[in-house]
């Protein structure tokens, strides 16, 4: 079994930083892409950012220049680090990861989301 679990989500006024984290656990050969998603009240998830386990970073246009993510391969987590957080970053965020447990069968995992919330 494979489990995600997210933490660091909170309220934060606009302007603020807030880390998210998410680690992976269970049995597994190794994890490919990691991504962080949000889904606010009404809306699509949408991507936020993603990291390769090579570590390379791709971020959707909302999060440039404000977002970081990264990862440690060794502990199997991956990090999301916002900077001058926006009212409209207000969303559920979610973790994922292409997790390989059997070779060539690779699975997406989602995590259980963790609430943030930007007031203004």
């Amino acid at each position: 079994q494979v489990q995600l679990v997210e933490s660091g989500g909170g309220l934060v006024q606009a302007g603020g930083s807030l880390r998210l984290s998410c680690a992976a656990s269970g049995t597994f050969l190794w994890i490919n892409t990691m991504g962080w998603y949000r889904q606010a009240p009404g809306k699509q998830r949408e991507l936020v950012a993603v990291i390769t386990s090579g570590g390379t970073t791709s971020y959707a246009d909302s999060a440039k220049g404000r977002f970081a993510i990264s990862r440690d391969n060794a502990k199997n987590t991956v990090n999301l680090q916002m900077n001058s957080l926006k009212p409209e970053d207000t969303a559920v965020y979610y973790c994922k990861a292409g997790i390989v447990r059997r070779v060539r069968n690779e699975s997406d995992y989602w995590g259980q989301g963790t609430q943030v919330t930007v007031s203004s």
